[in-house]
């Protein structure tokens, strides 16, 4: 029997790497902060962060914050591009201020936003593919010129005033950068792909945050956390959150392997890391179309799930565990996902 989390996280919403309001609560507060505080404690990303720091000297010694260049991230969700502009900023010795871009819908919001920026904050503006039209437009002399435009009067009366604004460095952050226009894209230095995590760096994460959570829980405990984690950082520490609470509930003073693995199971998660929704998806392929090829919508259909919540969501880490295939004729199991299968009727 699956038991009650004191974070009330349905196990419908446990393994989505979109974060929660729980989430963003514990990843946030005061003293208890999962996020890590500089370059040092970040793990994973290598590439990224030795790229990052390359940069940030080099600005730092031209004694011009500015010209590190505007930042792009994609990548799935829950990698940690959020952590990243704050980073940023601490390491520039600036502030970073957070928005989403469905919120940027009026076009005195980015104004504000812009003209309320001190010299090298970092705006950083998650899903910034979903950015309107204008809004979009008004970025452009702000990020080539530090400028902005700002219209007054109306009809015939009314004029252009171009005003000059501290210089920010923006970091945009989406899952689909093929849904960026080009003038966008093309106003940035740096463009990094944001990459899934090992199980090492999983585990290395999920002990530091054991302590900073006030859990004991020794090495062997956090691969088994890791390895059902999905590649990914907010996953891990929300999986972590849940064994924490169930061993509070169970008066484990220790976590161990066993309790990791008891307390998983309660939440339905196997040990691939996998939900119903996921095994559903795959046994529903091999159950009624042999393995494929199968259409997405067919999918949908005998799931029962929305298929953009499929393509968006399940099929980006079925597909990066080796148990499904996209092609042209349609999705398709792997020998893997057969296998999986099988071994879980």
């Amino acid at each position: 029997m699956a038991i009650n989390s004191s974070h009330q996280e349905s196990s419908s919403s446990l393994l989505k790497a979109e974060p929660t309001k729980v989430d963003l609560s514990i990843e946030n507060k005061s003293g208890n902060n999962l996020r890590p505080h500089n370059f040092d404690e970040y793990i994973g990303q290598k590439e990224l962060i030795k790229s990052l720091k390359i940069s940030i000297s080099a600005a730092k010694k031209r004694k011009d914050i500015s010209s590190l260049g505007h930042l792009l991230l994609y990548g799935p969700p829950g990698l940690g591009k959020t952590s990243l502009a704050y980073l940023l900023a601490s390491e520039l010795g600036t502030e970073a201020k957070i928005f989403s871009a469905p919120a940027l819908e009026r076009p005195k919001d980015i104004l504000g936003i812009l003209m309320s920026a001190n010299d090298g904050d970092v705006i950083f503006i998650d899903e910034i593919h979903r950015l309107n039209k204008i809004t979009e437009e008004l970025l452009y002399p702000a990020l080539e010129d530090y400028q902005i435009d700002i219209g007054s009067g109306k009809g015939t009366s009314s004029r252009l005033m171009r005003l000059e604004i501290n210089k920010f460095i923006l970091v945009g952050a989406t899952t689909k950068l093929g849904f960026i226009s080009a003038p966008l894209r093309d106003r940035f230095i740096h463009i990094h792909r944001m990459e899934y995590y090992s199980k090492e760096e999983l585990a290395q994460i999920i002990q530091a945050n054991a302590k900073t959570l006030g859990l004991k829980l020794d090495e062997p405990a956090a691969l088994v956390i890791a390895a059902r984690s999905r590649a990914t950082p907010r996953i891990a520490n929300r999986l972590l959150r849940l064994v924490r609470d169930f061993a509070e509930h169970s008066n484990i003073v220790e976590v161990d392997q066993a309790t990791c693995d008891q307390a998983l199971n309660s939440y339905r998660i196997d040990q691939a890391g996998l939900d119903n929704m996921d095994r559903k998806i795959l046994s529903s392929m091999l159950k009624h179309y042999n393995g494929g090829p199968v259409g997405l919508e067919t999918i949908a259909a005998i799931t029962g799930e929305d298929k953009t919540t499929i393509e968006d969501y399940y099929e980006p880490f079925l597909i990066q565990s080796g148990f499904l295939l996209r092609t042209q004729r349609g999705r398709m199991l792997t020998e893997q996902g057969i296998k999986y299968c099988s071994s879980h009727n």
